[in-house]
């Protein structure tokens, strides 16, 4: 990239992150319509190729690819955030909520998008059950947008909040079976699809990122506490720590052939576990740096790669995609368990957390790793179509609902 592009890359990146941190309260609360996301989403268009072309990535690049790294390090920075701020005891107190959301919920969500693929778009069964695994995860950057900050704190109740965090910090990697699975299935007869299937996902989508996770974050946590209770830290930032043990756990885990996304989520549950309570690892420092600094990239660089002329090329499936995943993927299985999710515990609550399990940077990341496996463009054209949907529908209505929500729910603080 020449000089010269690279200092408005740089301008262009500096700018919007300064805009965006002094004036986001005012667009979430006065103006209704947008979220951090979908606003970096749209400068990404602007200074695009199709905008002004002010940024173009050089024609020797593999375009999907920068889009899907920037995406895997974004959603493992995101999921990092979420295990910081959810309180030590969570996952424990609420591991048969967060079971039911994780197993048979993202199950009902993978068939109900695949369905829902089928459907609309008319491809074979084995892309359109791929394509629903792409877009099954719920969103860690956009569920932050809507669960942090003033407004979500005095009109959400926190139960509500922090399951919808916990799932969308989990849910992440574990997406990552379904993915793989999709990919086996189109590549291969479903025989030999499952019999791949099995022992590796049970090897490298869950027992090598647990048992890493487990190791590296709870040693830091340890190490983090006995240097702080003897006084012998340097006081190195919080941030600084978590920061690099999330690069150190993501690159550890893939190298040993496993589920990066998943192993760092657990590396941070454990980090926060072991490490000296007093640190404000868990509150708005990590959750703000993470949410802004770290995601607007990806959500510039999704602006400037999306395939206007192949979403054309749809037709009306396009939009028929993107409604029948938004209403179909989510909500029906909310409203189904909630019974079985104690912090569901009304109807109001269930409606609000069907809706808001947003499609983004985590199938961005799904969706350009499978195209480059399979070699099947339809996979990134619905998914990105999907993501785009979901940037909008819920990025238009997170601040009216969640108004609505605290108005008439007597227990939101």
């Amino acid at each position: 990239m020449p000089m010269t592009e690279l200092n408005v890359v740089v301008l262009l990146f500096g700018g919007l992150t300064l805009t965006l941190s002094l004036i986001s309260g005012l667009l979430k609360e006065r103006l209704y319509v947008v979220t951090d996301p979908l606003v970096a989403t749209l400068f990404g268009v602007v200074i695009g190729p199709v905008g002004l072309g002010m940024v173009v990535l050089p024609a020797g690049w593999e375009r999907l690819v920068v889009v899907e790294q920037t995406a895997r390090v974004t959603v493992a920075l995101a999921v990092t955030s979420i295990a910081l701020r959810l309180p030590d005891s969570y996952v424990r107190r609420r591991a048969r909520s967060l079971a039911v959301l994780l197993v048979p919920g993202m199950t009902a969500m993978w068939l109900l998008s695949g369905l829902s693929a089928y459907l609309a778009v008319g491809v074979a069964v084995p892309t359109a059950m791929l394509i629903g695994a792409v877009v099954t995860p719920t969103d860690p950057v956009i569920a932050n947008t809507i669960v942090t900050g003033r407004l979500a704190e005095e009109n959400i109740p926190s139960r509500v909040r922090r399951l919808i965090s916990g799932e969308s910090g989990a849910n992440d990697g574990l997406a990552a079976p379904f993915v793989h699975l999709g990919i086996l299935t189109v590549l291969y007869p479903p025989s030999a699809a499952l019999a791949e299937w099995v022992p590796s996902t049970f090897v490298q989508e869950l027992a090598i990122p647990i048992a890493v996770g487990v190791a590296v974050g709870a040693s830091a946590g340890i190490v983090e506490r006995w240097t702080s209770e003897r006084e012998i830290t340097d006081e190195t930032s919080v941030l600084t720590v978590t920061v690099a043990l999330t690069f150190a756990v993501l690159g550890a885990v893939t190298v040993l052939g496993g589920g990066g996304i998943l192993g760092v989520f657990v590396a941070a549950l454990a980090y926060s576990r072991f490490a000296d309570p007093s640190d404000e690892a868990h509150e708005q420092q990590v959750t703000e740096v993470f949410n802004r600094l770290f995601s607007f990239p990806v959500f510039v660089l999704f602006g400037m790669e999306i395939p206007w002329a192949r979403w054309t090329a749809l037709g009306w499936r396009g939009p028929a995609l993107v409604v029948a995943v938004l209403l179909a993927r989510r909500l029906p299985m909310v409203l189904a368990l909630g019974p079985a999710i104690h912090p569901l515990d009304t109807l109001r609550s269930r409606l609000f957390a069907g809706w808001f399990g947003p499609v983004g940077i985590a199938a961005l990341y799904y969706a350009t790793l499978a195209a480059r496996e399979t070699g099947v463009e339809i996979v990134w054209v619905a998914g990105s179509l999907v993501v785009a949907g979901s940037l909008l529908a819920h990025g238009v209505t997170a601040t009216p609902l969640t108004l609505l929500y605290g108005r008439h729910d007597a227990d939101a603080q």
